[in-house]
C-alpha cells in the first residue's frame, strides 16, 4: 500500500493531483523526470494494492517527457511487462489528449484517426504483456480503456473487465472504466449502469470505494439530463427517493463505514462523488461529512459536471455551503 499522511491541515485551497500531496507519487515522479528506470521499477515492487497501481501508472504516463524514457527502458528488456504497460497508458494518455474529453460529435474525423491510431499501440503492447501475464492487473485495466476508445463493443469491453476481474474482483479502477462503456453516452442503458453500480457497491468488502460507484452512475445521469433538459430537471432526477436512498446506503457500506480506511487515496475520489452527487440535489448538509473525510484533498472528477464546469471552484464553493450547514 502506498503509505500516505494522515493529519489534515486547515481547510485550504484543494489539492487535486495525488503527486503533490502523497509522497510516494511525488517520489515517482521525480523518477521519471531524472530518467531513472531502477527507481521507478522499485517504486512500483513497493506497491501492493492494484488499485495504487493503477494511479502510480497514470502518474507515469501523465508526464510530458515520459515516452522516449519508457521507450529506452523498453529497448533494453523488450519483454518487461513493466515497461510496456507504462508506456501503453502513456499512449493512451496522448491519445486521449488528442480525442479531447467532448462527446463524439465534437470529435473530428482526424482527431480520432489520430486517436485511435495511438490506441492501437497501446493495444500491441498490452495484447502480449496479457498474453504472458494472464493475471496482470494493469494490462487488463488498461485493456478496458482501449476497448472502449477503439469502439470495440460493450461485448469486448466487458470481456477484458472480467479477465481483470477473475484474478481481481474489487478493482475498483476497472470497475468505473466498465462503468463509463455501459452509459448510455458508449452505448450502454442507464438500467445497466445502475445495475453494475449496485452489484459492485453490494459485492465489495466494507469499507471500501466501489460504492462510489453507485454516486458516478448518478452523476453521469445528472451530466446527461442536465445538457437535454437543464438544471432542474437534473436536479429532479438526484432528489428522487430512490436515487437519495440508492446513494445513502452505498455510503454506508463504503466511505462511512467503520472498516473505511480515511487515508487510502481510492476514498478521495470516492468520497468526492458522494459529495458531489449530494450537493447536485441540494442536500448539502448530507455532503458535510464527505468534505470532512476528504479536507483539502479533492478530486477533478466529477466537479467539472456541476455549474461552470471549474472543477476547483465548484468543489470550494460546496464545500463553503455544506459545511456550513453540516
Amino acid at each position: 500500500m502506498i503509505h500516505r499522511v494522515s493529519a489534515h491541515p486547515p481547510l485550504g485551497r484543494p489539492v487535486f493531483e495525488p503527486a503533490d500531496r502523497i509522497p510516494a507519487l511525488t517520489a515517482l515522479r521525480g523518477h521519471v523526470h531524472s530518467q531513472n528506470w531502477d527507481a521507478v521499477a522499485a517504486s512500483f515492487a513497493a506497491l501492493t494494492d492494484e488499485d495504487d497501481r493503477a494511479l502510480a501508472c497514470r502518474v507515469v504516463a501523465e508526464q510530458q517527457n515520459a515516452e522516449p524514457f519508457l521507450n529506452e527502458a523498453l529497448a533494453r528488456d523488450p519483454r518487461d511487462p513493466l515497461a510496456r504497460t507504462l508506456l501503453a497508458d502513456r499512449l493512451i494518455q496522448i491519445g486521449w489528449g488528442i480525442r479531447s474529453g467532448y462527446r463524439a460529435h465534437h470529435v473530428s474525423r482526424e482527431q480520432f484517426q489520430q486517436f485511435h491510431a495511438f490506441l492501437r499501440r497501446a493495444e500491441i503492447l498490452l495484447i502480449d504483456v496479457c498474453a504472458e501475464y494472464p493475471d496482470h492487473a494493469l494490462g487488463w485495466y488498461l485493456r478496458v480503456i482501449t476497448s472502449r476508445g477503439l469502439q470495440l463493443g460493450l461485448g469486448e469491453t466487458r470481456r477484458r473487465y472480467e479477465r481483470l476481474a477473475e484474478h481481481h474482483p474489487h478493482h475498483y479502477s476497472g470497475q468505473q472504466q466498465l462503468l463509463q462503456q455501459i452509459c448510455p453516452k458508449w452505448g450502454g442503458t442507464w438500467e445497466a449502469a445502475h445495475g453494475f453500480a449496485e452489484e459492485c457497491a453490494k459485492a465489495a468488502p466494507a469499507g471500501g470505494p466501489s460504492g462510489a460507484l453507485v454516486a458516478i452512475a448518478q452523476m453521469e445521469q445528472y451530466l446527461e439530463t442536465r445538457e437535454k433538459e437543464g438544471d432542474r430537471a437534473a436536479g429532479t432526477y438526484l432528489q428522487t427517493p430512490a436515487a437519495h436512498r440508492a446513494l445513502v446506503e452505498a455510503a454506508e457500506r463504503s466511505v462511512l463505514h467503520p472498516d473505511a480506511d480515511p487515508d487510502a487515496y481510492q476514498l478521495v475520489g470516492a468520497h468526492s462523488a458522494f459529495a458531489a452527487a449530494h450537493c447536485a440535489a441540494g442536500r448539502h448538509a448530507e455532503a458535510a461529512p464527505h468534505f470532512r473525510a476528504l479536507g483539502d484533498r479533492a478530486s477533478e472528477f466529477p466537479w467539472g459536471y456541476i455549474g461552470g464546469y471549474d472543477h476547483e471552484t465548484e468543489f470550494v464553493r460546496h464545500r463553503k455551503t455544506a459545511l456550513a450547514k453540516g
